[in-house]
């Protein structure tokens, strides 16, 4: 793997880590909206 393919690899992978992050929190973020909302109700 010469250094050019080895450095696009990287920054895909990192792109790709940055979008499952993302969606991590995106989803930790709703179910604690949805517990506080659930809480708040009762």
């Amino acid at each position: 793997m010469t250094p050019e393919e080895e450095a696009e690899f990287k920054r895909r992978r990192r792109a790709r880590n940055y979008v499952v992050g993302g969606t991590l929190l995106f989803f930790v973020i709703l179910f604690y909206a949805i517990t506080v909302v659930r809480i708040g109700s009762a």
